[in-house]
Formats: C-alpha cells, structure tokens, sequence
C-alpha cells in the first residue's frame, strides 16, 4: 500500500509536506467560554494528528458576529492567540505543519451568539431552514438583516486582522472559509444573495466579496501561505445557486490571478454524495495554477487513484481523521481503522477527542 502517492512529500509554496493527507477542517465544539479560547485540550488533539501532512483546523471565527455555534474558538482576541499558539508549538514540535481556517458563519447563526443578541448578517435578509448548535441542543438558525454597502469593509478587515493573528500565533498558514453555505459562499450563490448593489446580480458582482477576502488575506499572509475551500455544489446549510459551473469558473479564475497555494474543493454534497449535481471539477483544475486539494468521501482507494490520474495533489481526510489520530501510518500499513463516535463529535470533553488509540498504544495495552 505504501507505493500509493498518498505517501510522497509534497511542495506547497514554502513548505515542504512530508505526504499528501490533509486533515481537513472538523467542527468540534470545545473552545473553552468566556472568549472562546481553545481548550487546553485541543493541543494534544491537533499533536496526536501531526504526522499528517497538513493540518487545517477547525474553522475559527474572525469576529464574535462571525460566530454561528456554541463554543468555536476565535482568532480575534489575544488570549484566542495565545491559546492557539501553545498549539502550533505542539504540533511544530512533533513535526507538524498547521494552517488555520477562519471564516465568518453569516446567516448561520442565532441571536444568542450575536453581539448584543442582535440578528445575524447575510447578503440577503433571508433565513436559511436549518439548524444551529446553541446551549448544547440543535436549534432553528435566527432571521438574518441584510449588511449594509458601508459594512463590507468592515467584514474584510476582520478577515485580515484574523490573519495577522494566525500568523502571530504560529501558523504556517491560512484557509479562507469559502465553503458549505457560511458568508462568503453566501454572498456568491444567488440563492442566498438578492441584492442590487456592486456585491449582488451578476457572477462577477457575486463572487466580489471572496475575491476581495482573498486578496487581503493573501497580502497579509502571503499567496504562499493562502489557501481557500470552496463547495460549488453543496446544499449545506440551505445553499445553492442557478448556474454553478460558470459562477465556480470565475471564482477559480480570480483566486489564480491572486496566485493562491492552493485550492480545497469539495466535490459533491459536504458529507454526503459525490454526485449529487453535475459539475467539472477538472475545469477548476485545469484553471488553478497552485495544488489542488480534493475532500469529500475519499477512502485511501479513491485518493490513490485520483492521485494518480493526477486529478489531485493532495486528498483531505476529516472523520478519519477524528478517531485515528495515527491515520497516516494505518493508510500506509494496511492496518484497520478505528469507528469514530458520532455521539462526541460536538461538546464534551477528552472523550471522542483525544482519547482514540494509536496503533502503539494498543499494541502496549495488549
């Protein structure tokens, strides 16, 4: 199994990957209130999983208004930073490389997050069906207000200043949450956005605010050390858009111009089937001009012969990842993996987060 190209070192931009598994972003509900700071335990979660050859967190609010579940940590607070970067030095200790994800929930929210219980933002006042996590239960996501012209900069900003802070807190880098119905993507589906203004109607007016994030991220951090996840054809979170293979088109075109390090899509339905609307992913490939990394349903079987057909550069593994922190070394040997708990997936404590067996510590405890 080890002859997979799963296994060989990757370049991207300054970093050198040792494999081509990711550890995509997984939501895990344990940032420690008040502040949402991560937990204490959240550095040996993110330590046991360095042999990966990338590590992308959990997304992590820019703002408490970018905020949409109980207990996700930030990256706007210094004690946010500060608790984040006793995790980069674990995982640079072990041998690690981490990027954060930072992203801005928009309509996806409840009044309870909000600052001052005010309504969560989108493009359109218009409230997703779905629901939130909020004091522990699953609850109907709140009526959104429409942004104002005059707050988009603001929103930009944040994102910016999210990534000066990742930078100060030891990450080797940044993944710009473009995904799965959350603010940017919102703004870029016609489903979510009805505007009039320069930010609403036509694919280019729609597709503005990711662009415009993406480029003041990538000056801030560097194109290098930039990546972006984009979802053309999820229905996550009550999204969708009339047209998008031309919409993701000029999307994929601007964040190349930007000379992004690389581009993570997720083919199909966010957890769910790879086929469930026609799209040419190989378009986006093709029009990409840094590493393309594929997510959604992957098994080392798919990853490897997507690597080699050359359809990808790199693979993103999530659930896998939550109960095999040593996947990386069970992919390559051949060994079985361990069932994750649904049941811990959100909230709790060690249980279901970093109390999952490696291969050596059951071979110890044999």
């Amino acid at each position: 199994m080890s002859q997979s190209k799963l296994f060989e070192p990757f370049k991207l931009g300054p970093i050198t990957l040792p494999n081509r598994l990711v550890m995509a972003p997984l939501t895990r509900n344990r940032a420690v209130p008040p502040g949402m700071v991560p937990s204490p335990l959240a550095i040996e979660y993110y330590g046991q999983r360095a042999s990966a050859g990338l590590l992308v967190t959990e997304a992590s609010q820019v703002s408490q208004q970018g905020q949409g579940y109980q207990d996700t940590p930030g990256i706007y607070s210094r004690e946010q930073v500060a608790a984040w970067r006793k995790i980069t030095d674990r995982v640079h200790e072990r041998g690690g490389r981490i990027f954060i994800q930072i992203w801005h929930v928009g309509r996806i929210s409840h009044d309870s997050l909000q600052p001052g219980g005010g309504k969560p933002v989108g493009p359109s006042a218009i409230r997703a069906k779905g629901k939130t996590f909020v004091n522990g239960v699953f609850t109907d996501i709140s009526e959104p207000r429409a942004l104002e012209l005059s707050e988009i900069p603001g929103i930009i900003d944040d994102f910016k200043r999210g990534t000066e802070n990742a930078l100060a807190a030891g990450f080797d880098g940044v993944e710009i949450h473009g995904a799965n119905g959350y603010l940017l993507d919102q703004f870029a589906k016609d489903g979510a956005n009805k505007r009039t203004d320069a930010y609403g109607g036509s694919i280019e007016n729609r597709a503005k605010l990711m662009l415009d994030v993406a480029k003041a991220v990538s000056v801030e951090a560097g194109p290098g050390r930039t990546g972006i996840r984009i979802s053309p054809v999820t229905p996550a979170n009550d999204i969708s858009d009339s047209s998008p293979q031309p919409l993701f088109d000029h999307i994929v075109d601007g964040l190349s111009a930007l000379k992004l390090v690389y581009l993570h899509v997720v083919e199909g339905a966010t957890g769910g089937p790879r086929d469930n609307a026609p799209f040419d992913y190989a378009s986006l490939r093709k029009r990409f001009s840094g590493a393309y990394m594929a997510n959604n349903g992957y098994d080392f079987e798919l990853a490897t012969r997507t690597l080699a057909a050359n359809e990808a550069d790199l693979i993103a593994f999530g659930k896998p990842f939550i109960s095999n922190p040593d996947l990386v070394e069970r992919l390559k040997s051949g060994a079985s993996l361990n069932e994750w708990d649904k049941a811990t997936f959100y909230g709790g404590g060690a249980k279901g987060y970093t109390d999952y067996p490696t291969l050596l510590t059951a071979a110890a405890a044999e």
